[in-house]
């Protein structure tokens, strides 16, 4: 029989990882990413995606003092939701201010161009681990397979293990993955990303 499993994807991380490789992180690219965690002998109960929509607001410029408004689109999670075995957690993304686009300053007046707005997500970590208990508690699977590098996830992991759910913890090429989430994940698998043009990811 095919091990159940569920696989947890820190968007904000995998986005990250995707486009430093310069490729287009859109809802098929997740799909293909997700699809290729499972390995031999293993079956998706399902995945969850945990992101933020996008920051909407007015805002004060950094230098001008002008008030602009912060706006972005968020149908792609729509369009990820509606994918079949696909579950989308959302958290809320705080403005945060700006910060200068590069170190060390000009000596030049600066302008609003110098700087970009800077964002957190907030309760992305507390969605994965509630999902995460849920899973200790159902037995709906009997592995959960985890795509990030966020520490605040660490008492999760542990409770599930506790539990008797093991943990994959996935990789990617060049990553440096933190020391504090190896310690309590069961497995690490490497996950190899290509561009789409060069055929479909896969499991190293």
């Amino acid at each position: 029989m095919p091990k159940p499993v569920a696989v947890l994807i820190d968007g904000g991380h995998l986005r990250v990882v995707v486009r430093k490789n310069r490729l287009r992180y859109d809802p098929d690219y997740i799909q293909q990413i997700a699809a290729h965690c499972i390995g031999d002998g293993e079956e998706v109960f399902r995945v969850f995606y945990y992101d933020c929509p996008p920051f909407e607001g007015e805002v004060s410029l950094p230098v001008s003092g002008n008030k602009t408004v912060l706006s972005g689109k968020d149908g792609w999670l729509r369009s990820l939701a509606s994918k079949d075995l696909f579950a989308v957690r959302l958290g809320v993304l705080k403005f945060r201010g700006f910060k200068p686009k590069a170190t060390p300053l000009s000596e030049k007046p600066l302008s609003d161009q110098d700087f970009y707005p800077d964002f957190e997500q907030k309760g992305v970590d507390m969605r994965i681990g509630l999902d995460i208990a849920n899973f200790c508690e159902t037995k709906a699977v009997q592995r959960i397979i985890l795509i990030t590098n966020d520490t605040d996830c660490i008492p999760a992991m542990k409770y599930a293990r506790r539990a008797g759910l093991q943990v994959v913890l996935m990789s990617f090429p060049g990553q440096k993955q933190a020391a504090e989430l190896l310690h309590h994940a069961d497995y690490l698998r490497p996950l190899q990303i290509w561009p789409e043009q060069s055929g479909q990811p896969y499991v190293a």
